[in-house]
């Protein structure tokens, strides 16, 4: 054959060849994926629409009252201790991991502010910062046993509940400090109780009270959300959480990142612990918050829309949390409905909230 020919049929089986070189599946997004991506892409969406939503209804069934300022700074000052508990709960889920002793450790750093007040001497403003401090350590402890011993954080952080919480029976001879003796001779003890009016009129009345317990509250989300966003650490703590072992890979030191999760979760505890002296007037060892405030802290943060299995989730989401277990317990009470409905819808609330994760969760898979 000549090679002409061969050329001729080249040209002719060429001219009849496909004219497209590959063909792509369309990207195109249907109503649901867009959903999901866009819940993916602002974990804090999810929980902002729960708490307008819930905001509504109770609007509906109590009526303006539940609007009126008194009301909604209730709630503000209702959550002001479990919303602190839980900014603090939230850094350790963003890492995978789970705090049940930060209740504990806040009523523990609580009742060490006081002692070291009245029963040595030592003026509150020496006696703050020691407790601050035995908070710190106290989690980077946790923090230790848990990126260098390698022991799971469930089992380190049910330990320490156990341990602080007798500690703290120990330590303060089971002896409540009345909140007349802190008034007279350690106010600043009850420095977050200090409260302010806003939009009252020239006489002092109506308007909104708040208390610096909640401005604290407001202030430290936002430095954490900063920090998360916008820091080295920040990512770190998200890298982690979502994937150590490649976080290891990319250079992100792991165990000085859990360690040091731990160490500022166990300061954000110490700082609760102030608030609380400020929220009740009085330091007392048998505080409810010691063994109800770590589950109140993990319901936020579910219901906030972090993951739990880590590396996802807005810390913003943790406060919208709380607020929405304020409206409701404030909600069913002021509509007359029997509490443990509370306990029922947050039930429902914190099963929703896990079944919404694990759908958008499908939008990164």
């Amino acid at each position: 054959m000549s090679e002409t020919s061969k050329g001729q049929d080249f040209e002719s089986n060429l001219s009849r060849a496909a004219q497209s070189v590959a063909e792509f599946d369309s990207n195109r997004r249907g109503p649901v994926d867009k959903l999901q991506h866009v819940l993916h892409e602002n974990p804090a969406l999810v929980p902002l629409i729960v708490l307008v939503m819930s905001l509504l209804v109770f609007a509906v069934l109590v009526g303006e009252r539940f609007f009126s300022p008194f009301a909604m700074t209730l709630i503000l000052q209702q959550v002001q201790i479990v919303g602190v508990l839980a900014a603090a709960q939230s850094l350790i889920i963003l890492t995978a991991g789970i705090d049940l002793s930060v209740g504990a450790i806040a009523v523990l750093c609580s009742v060490i502010m006081g002692q070291v007040t009245f029963r040595y001497g030592i003026p509150a403003s020496v006696a703050i910062p020691i407790g601050l401090l035995a908070g710190t350590l106290i989690g980077a402890a946790s923090g230790w046993l848990v990126a260098r011993v390698k022991l799971p954080p469930f089992i380190v952080t049910l330990g320490m509940w156990q341990i602080v919480l007798a500690a703290n029976y120990i330590y303060s001879a089971n002896e409540t400090i009345r909140s007349q003796d802190i008034e007279a001779e350690a106010p600043m003890l009850q420095f977050f109780g200090t409260s302010f009016k806003v939009g009252a009129d020239e006489a002092g009345r109506g308007g909104a009270t708040i208390t610096l317990g909640v401005v604290f509250m407001v202030l430290l989300f936002a430095l954490l959300t900063y920090m998360l966003r916008h820091t080295a650490w920040g990512r770190h703590v998200y890298a982690v959480g979502d994937d150590p072992e490649a976080a290891e890979l990319a250079g992100v030191n792991v165990n000085r990142t859990i360690i040091s999760v731990y160490a500022v979760v166990g300061l954000i505890c110490a700082f609760a612990a102030w608030v609380m002296i400020g929220r009740f007037g009085s330091v007392s060892p048998s505080a409810t918050t010691g063994v109800i405030g770590n589950i109140q802290s993990i319901t936020a943060v579910v219901i906030g829309g972090i993951s739990l299995f880590g590396g996802r989730g807005s810390i913003l989401g943790a406060l919208f949390g709380a607020l929405i277990v304020g409206v409701f317990e404030l909600g069913l009470r002021m509509y007359g409905a029997d509490p443990q409905w509370t306990f029922l819808l947050i039930g429902v609330l914190i099963i929703g909230a896990t079944t919404v994760d694990q759908w958008i969760r499908k939008a990164a898979a």
